[in-house]
């Protein structure tokens, strides 16, 4: 049986709230802004699903999904140089690669206001800054270890980071930047600057303790976060279903009163309607949302990664039935975009990342003092 709702003022009839109201009060006025107000019922945790199963695709002109078609198109074949170079011993370290979910990361950030949004995500980030429209030159130049990256040549592949394009990572501790995500978000509304963050982290990480404290503390403080649960559904090598209790994993900020959205992250237009949904919810001071992103990466979890634990018939049903950019490049003929235009584009793109690993592999490496740089913000 439902308990019944229970309003502030009846609460504060009781004799516990009269003895601890002097107290409460105080604790209030050093809050910098209010807490969250329990809703009065569980509409709020349900209606961004049901807003977005009425209208799931973006209404995209012709031109809108061109671009979304060639970001993506320049991720992959980012991804796929990246991983030659990988082979060739130029690039060190781990390489996680986004072959595969290139929808996710387009049509989110396709919607945000790069002069005032931040997004943090994990060590799977080349495609989140090449969808924030950062030069590929200087991310290859990152990965490759060379002075002329985006962070001179000491982030790598899975460390990236640019205080410019409010782009925060980059983070190789499975999770870690969940509570950064919430802290940049705090920084949005302490600053009142109409900013929102973009905190990415896997299926994977979603079973992460600090991923949940984060939650409580999002919705406790009404933060101006989207929390997307990008859903490739093997984790490092686990199947969602052998690892996680609650496999539908927007329903996980149920508890926390985080309304969740279900999204299909194979369709850039679905990707980008559900944005729309969930940036118009958080901008107006409602709190965080979680999103669910259900997409499929091509290749393993790293390039080390074998991806034993799955069949290659499997990979070529998702490649030939479910890939985003050949959807959206069909999308494009049926709307009478000439192939040839797309042959151009593809042409074109192949050439932009040539040229960037060209630039990658011409440049110096970092001099030795620059180990001694970046250490410390200021003097304590």
């Amino acid at each position: 049986m439902a308990k019944p709702a229970r309003s502030r003022a009846a609460a504060a009839k009781s004799g516990a709230d009269t003895e601890n109201s002097a107290e409460n009060s105080s604790a209030s006025a050093e809050t910098p802004f209010a807490l969250a107000e329990p809703p009065e019922n569980d509409f709020a945790l349900r209606s961004l699903q049901e807003a977005h199963g009425a209208d799931r695709r973006y209404k995209a002109s012709d031109e809108e999904l061109l671009t979304f078609y060639e970001q993506m198109l320049l991720i992959r074949r980012f991804e796929e140089r990246a991983g030659q170079l990988y082979g060739l011993g130029l690039i060190g370290g781990f390489c996680h690669l986004y072959i595969g979910q290139e929808a996710v990361a387009v049509g989110l950030q396709s919607a945000l206001d790069n002069g005032k949004d931040s997004v943090v995500t994990s060590y799977r980030d080349h495609g989140h800054m090449l969808a924030y429209g950062i030069d590929p030159r200087v991310i290859m130049a990152e990965l490759t270890g060379r002075h002329s990256g985006i962070s001179k040549g000491k982030g790598g592949s899975m460390h990236m980071f640019s205080v410019d394009h409010r782009f925060y990572g980059g983070h190789g501790i499975v999770g870690a930047q969940v509570p950064i995500g919430a802290g940049l978000a705090f920084a949005h509304k302490y600053r009142k600057d109409g900013g929102v963050c973009v905190a990415y982290f896997g299926d994977g990480a979603a079973n992460q303790g600090q991923v949940y404290e984060t939650f409580n503390m999002a919705s406790l403080w009404k933060l101006p976060i989207i929390l997307v649960v990008e859903n490739n559904g093997y984790a490092m090598g686990t199947a969602v279903r052998r690892g996680s209790a609650e496999t539908e994993f927007y329903r996980r900020g149920t508890a926390f009163r985080i309304p969740g959205m279900d999204v299909d992250g194979m369709d850039v237009l679905e990707v980008r309607q559900a944005a729309e949904i969930a940036l118009d919810f958080v901008r107006k001071g409602n709190g965080p949302v979680l999103m669910e992103l259900n997409t499929y990466r091509y290749r393993g979890h790293s390039m080390s990664d074998p991806a034993k634990y799955r069949s290659r018939e499997e990979v070529q049903e998702m490649r030939e039935k479910h890939d985003p950019i050949e959807g959206a490049r069909k999308e494009l003929i049926a709307r009478g975009i000439p192939e040839d235009r797309l042959r151009d584009i593809d042409k074109a793109i192949r050439a932009q990342v040539a040229e960037a690993a060209d630039f990658a592999e011409n440049s110096p490496e970092p001099e030795l003092a620059e180990l001694y740089t970046d250490v410390l913000v200021e003097r304590y």
